[in-house]
């Protein structure tokens, strides 16, 4: 079969880029997952970019666009405009080819992605309150001082970066059926599908690739059901990685052209899939990362016979995964939260501690008080946080609190 003409870089420049690409990034581990395989009925492999130098794939487009600068480009600087795994990849790049880099990162960025980037040695300005202004910030500065802007995603030479992970899919799951990948911009799922469509085309193969976004931001979906590149207004997500108002221009074009279907998670469904790949594969992955987790757990796909799910980036704040895993135990019913209005009368607490003991609920909180409003003056309000198995097991604490005469109810 004759080779594929797709927009954007060609397999050998994708295949060049390789070459470029492994002076710095590792071959990153693919492992299996019985738990998921279980759900789809059919294997599946987890591509543990989260395991990459920098924590994200990001360092492959990042140094292989670095090193396409002219002498007298690299001279001048590069410059660009992250709220995290960008920042690192640009800055790591820069350090390892010798260039001097300047990282515009949002105000109250988390402080891990901000200590890494000045760690990798970049000069890091604080500007702006999401990453649009501070992109606006690095446009201007290299319009000032002459750096190079270094996109995140909307460029030939970072999308052909992108493209040597879909190289070594290939390479380490020769069989794949399905793979499934983030979307933010749009710079990686572009890369991976046109590595995947060119390579297979030369023998015949076919291989799908599903894109998956933050229900929150997902202007792909709407552009892909549409057929034109669409603006939408992005709200808050967990997945702040991949929380873009727009499709790239090459990477809508480029994924029109080889993608086959783009789906959407919800954040509870996100949490939950950190959880279980933090339980299951022991494997610590940022929101932006588990999303092809959720789309299966979901059931948002199916049908995908020998399946790769993209594990983008692991680079996340300590703080957040905190709020997270609380996040995907009340979403997985794990973690319950509920009032009880009790008569003011000596022995109340004890009766309801000793129902959650029978039914084995561990109480995580509890908070007792007189001032909630809406309380009479002769009744007490407990709030408890508490540790459960399941919806099964809720249901019986539940269950068990009506019985012995008291009205529990349920925050979500």
């Amino acid at each position: 079969m004759s080779d594929l003409t797709i927009a954007g870089p060609t397999l050998l420049e994708i295949e060049e880029a390789r070459e470029r690409v492994s002076r710095v990034a590792r071959v990153t581990p693919m492992e299996s997952s019985r738990f998921l395989a279980e759900l789809l009925g059919s294997p599946v492999h987890l591509k543990c970019e989260n395991l990459q130098r920098t924590g994200s794939y990001k360092i492959r487009g990042a140094y292989n666009r670095l090193t396409q600068l002219t002498d007298e480009e690299k001279s001048r600087g590069v410059v660009a405009a992250s709220a995290g795994n960008h920042a690192q990849g640009v800055a790591f790049a820069a350090r390892e080819l010798g260039i001097a880099a300047t990282i515009f990162m949002p105000v109250g960025v988390a402080l891990p992605k901000l200590q890494a980037t000045r760690e990798y040695g970049a000069d890091v300005v604080l500007s702006g309150h999401d990453v649009e202004q501070a992109l606006r910030a690095a446009a201007e500065f290299a319009a000032s001082t002459g750096a190079a802007l270094i996109p995140p995603f909307d460029h030939p030479d970072v999308v052909a970066g992108q493209g040597t992970l879909g190289l070594e899919i290939l390479e380490q799951v020769p069989d794949v059926d399905t793979i499934i990948v983030p979307v933010g911009g749009g710079g990686l799922i572009a890369g991976v599908a046109s590595a995947v469509a060119q390579q297979t085309a030369r023998t015949g193969r076919s291989v799908r690739v599903i894109g998956v976004q933050a229900a929150n931001a997902a202007p792909y979906a709407v552009s892909m059901a549409s057929g034109v590149r669409t603006d939408i207004t992005a709200l808050p997500t967990i997945a702040d990685g991949i929380a873009v108002a727009r499709p790239g221009v090459l990477n809508f074009e480029i994924v029109r052209q080889t993608v086959d279907q783009v789906v959407t998670v919800g954040d509870d469904d996100t949490a939950r899939a950190m959880l279980v790949l933090l339980e299951r594969a022991k494997l610590v992955v940022e929101a932006a990362g588990a999303v092809g987790v959720a789309a299966v757990t979901t059931e948002q796909v199916r049908d995908l016979g020998t399946t790769v799910i993209v594990l983008s980036g692991g680079n996340i704040d300590p703080l957040m995964m905190e709020r997270v895993i609380s996040r995907g135990l009340a979403a997985a019913e794990r973690y319950l939260k509920l009032r009880v209005g009790l008569p003011d009368r000596p022995g109340q607490l004890t009766r309801v501690s000793q129902i959650l003991s029978d039914a084995n609920a561990n109480v995580v909180e509890v908070l007792h008080t007189r001032h909630q409003r809406g309380l009479q003056i002769s009744e007490v309000e407990l709030e408890l946080s508490v540790e459960t198995r399941g919806p099964d097991h809720v249901e019986d604490v539940l269950r068990r609190l009506r019985e012995a005469g008291f009205t529990p109810n349920v925050d979500f």
